[in-house]
Parts: structure tokens; C-alpha cells; sequence
């Protein structure tokens, strides 16, 4: 698998990691210097590493034992939220970068994972299935307080973003890439990208983007051929941006 950065008009595609494995969740800094992103080599558990841009240079952060995935950058780029089943069940920790202090945030029997920073730092949303297994739902949790309450959200939710200005929050609702308006709780589904994964938003908070699946019929017989479609959130105008070796196309993430 590999993972490359490329602008949104499909220009510029840079090869950044590539493994005889899988890469999971990348997720960039506030100021688009550094990637987070979980690798996994074949018989060994996902660790979190994180790619300096200007250096072109790969980091491992996290090596805890067990699985450990979704990273997230604090908005000042000085902390990260992942999930990390060392505790046996997966729970959300944050890590000091510069020193590698490490608190747990969760400590439920349930699963909780996917944790995004909101843009003041002072809350992250995540996705949890305390209430029903199986059956996740989104929170956001209060830094000052340590509680975490539901969003208004229904039915099978998951992956959740909060845009920079804390208006809109996209998600994947069932199997669609959703976004909503926290305000009013009205959604908009974008698409079921066949894939059930979630948009994501660009820094302005006016365009989302996601994976989409198709299968291509010929003499040859069926292929699936992936592509990444980013739509306007004010006037619904999209374009499509095709995998240029035909394979599939996950887990995109805006950076600047």
C-alpha cells in the first residue's frame, strides 16, 4: 500500500510512504508540516508514525503494544489523540509530542476510537459504542470537565471531523460520507462511496472530500477503480479525480 499527497486539481502526486502492508487514518497538522498515519507490516500490530514535509522524513511515535490508530493533531501541533488497544480494549490517549508523556482519556470497556481535535483545543469529537456494542455513536469530550456527551446524531455513525470554524461536522452516517450543520442538525449525504468511509473537510469548511468505488466492465472481465470526488458544500459542483494506476483510492485528509 502507499500514500501520496497530491493538490486538488490532481497535480503534483508525491509518493510519501509505501508498504508491503496497510496504511491507516492519516490525519495533518494545523499548519500542513507533518502527517500522522498509522502503518502496519505484515504480522505486526498498527503503529502511529508521523512524516515531516519539509524533511521528507518518517518518525515512529507511537509502539505501544496492540493496535494503535486515528491519530490527531492538537490545533497547536504540540499533541496527539490516537486509539490504542494496549489496555486491552481500545481506549484514547493524548501524547505530548516534545516529550512523549502519555495520559488515557477513556478508560470504558466499550470501544473508543476515531478522536479529532476540535479547532480550539479545547474538546474532541470520537466515536464510541458505550451505549450498545456494535453500534457506535459520536461524542465530543471536554478537556476541562473529563465528560463526554453525544451529538446529535442517529443510527450507525462514525469517523467524525470537525471543520475549523466549528460549524459542520462530517461523519460517515450508516454507509454515506455525511456532513452536518451542528447549528440546525440538518444533514447532507454526500454519496454511499462503497467503501463506508466518511468526507472530509477542506480548511475553509466549503468543500468535503471522499473515496469513491466503481467497477469498470470489459472482455477482460469486472475491476473496481477507485477515485476521489470533492464537492462544493454551498452550490453541490463536484469533480472527480481519478487513481492513475486504477487500483483503489482510501482515506483522504485535506492538508494545506
Amino acid at each position: 500500500m502507499s500514500k501520496y499527497s497530491i493538490r486538488p486539481d490532481g497535480s503534483d502526486r508525491q509518493l510519501i510512504d509505501q508498504i508491503n502492508g496497510y496504511i491507516y487514518a492519516p490525519a495533518w497538522s494545523a499548519d500542513g508540516q507533518r502527517l500522522a498515519y498509522s502503518k502496519q507490516a505484515p504480522r505486526q500490530n498498527p503503529k502511529i508514525y508521523i512524516y515531516d514535509r519539509k524533511n521528507k522524513t518518517q518518525r515512529l511515535i507511537v509502539n505501544a503494544e496492540g493496535s494503535n490508530m486515528s491519530a490527531s493533531f492538537s490545533p497547536d501541533g504540540q499533541k496527539l489523540l490516537y486509539s490504542s488497544t494496549v489496555g486491552g480494549n481500545a481506549d484514547i490517549y493524548e501524547m505530548r509530542l516534545n516529550d512523549g508523556n502519555t495520559r488515557q482519556l477513556t478508560t470504558l470497556s466499550s470501544t473508543e476510537v476515531q478522536p479529532s481535535y476540535a479547532s480550539d483545543g479545547k474538546s474532541f469529537v470520537y466515536t464510541s459504542d458505550k451505549v450498545r456494542a456494535g453500534r457506535p455513536s459520536i461524542y465530543r469530550y471536554d478537556f476541562a470537565t473529563g465528560n463526554a456527551t453525544p451529538m446529535p446524531t442517529s443510527g450507525y455513525v462514525a469517523s467524525p471531523q470537525l471543520s475549523a470554524d466549528g460549524q459542520r461536522m462530517a461523519y460517515l452516517n450508516g454507509r454515506k460520507a455525511a456532513v452536518m450543520t451542528l447549528s440546525t442538525g440538518q444533514v447532507t449525504n454526500l454519496a454511499e462511496t462503497g467503501l463506508d468511509e466518511p468526507a472530509r473537510l477542506s480548511p475553509s469548511g466549503q468543500y468535503a472530500v471522499y473515496p469513491m468505488r466503481s467497477s469498470q466492465v470489459s472482455s477482460q472481465g469486472t475491476r473496481n477503480i477507485g477515485s476521489l470526488v470533492i464537492r462544493s458544500l454551498s452550490g453541490n459542483t463536484s469533480y472527480s479525480i481519478n487513481s492513475d494506476a486504477g487500483g483503489m483510492v482510501r482515506s483522504p485528509i485535506w492538508g494545506r
